[in-house]
């Protein structure tokens, strides 16, 4: 057994997460597998430079949604329509190839008692995005956050996304998208407020 997989071996054993020295023997051994030299000056800084892009493209592991939408306003003159927040960028990778996809979020729900500061709702799908994740996933993570926090009375969620896994490899199908989406409540109920939701999320020249 090399030195990296006893690195690994002794991590599992333990139950602890792995270390960045071990993060990075990991990226020389795959940049090794590969068949370049991992040593060599161009990838010798390889490793640390990916083990830091991870932090950054995984950051949101240690990130609790909940606590994001926690605080609510609850004066706001009697608003009772619908809160929608549309065009919410987002990068994430695919959890089966570890490659990225990418799109757009549009969020909407109906108060029930108070609303959240809208800044809030990006800061959700950035905490759902930013992990290995299937975009069905995401999608319902999104929705049962907006309903577990805010008790609305009803929560509509649409992605829109083009995956990296089709475009770069196996079908490699380029500019094709995949739409998801859940309602609940009043979006859930009533086939009119999924139209209205529809229809403002619809693209205008995007």
């Amino acid at each position: 057994m090399d030195s990296t997989l006893k690195l690994f071996s002794s991590a599992a054993v333990a139950g602890r997460k792995p270390s960045r020295e071990e993060a990075e023997a990991a990226v020389r051994t795959l940049i090794a597998w590969l068949g370049d030299d991992p040593d060599r000056e161009g990838l010798r800084d390889t490793p640390r430079r990916v083990v830091s892009a991870y932090e950054e493209l995984y950051a949101g592991y240690p990130q609790d949604p909940g606590t994001l939408l926690a605080r609510t306003f609850k004066d706001v003159g009697g608003y009772h329509d619908m809160v929608l927040v549309r065009d919410i960028a987002f990068y994430s990778h695919c959890e089966h190839h570890m490659l990225p996809f990418f799109g757009h979020v549009h969020i909407a729900y109906y108060p029930n008692d108070g609303v959240v500061g809208l800044s809030k709702m990006a800061r959700v799908v950035e905490a759902y995005a930013r992990r290995l994740q299937t975009q069905e996933t995401m999608t319902a993570q999104i929705t049962d956050a907006l309903e577990n926090a805010l008790s609305p009375r009803g929560v509509a969620v649409m992605v829109e996304a083009e995956h990296m896994c089709m475009s770069m490899r196996g079908v490699q199908k380029q500019g094709s998208s995949t739409m998801t989406s859940r309602f609940t409540g009043l979006f859930h109920d009533e086939a009119a407020e999924r139209e209205k939701f529809l229809n403002l999320v619809r693209p205008t020249g995007r």
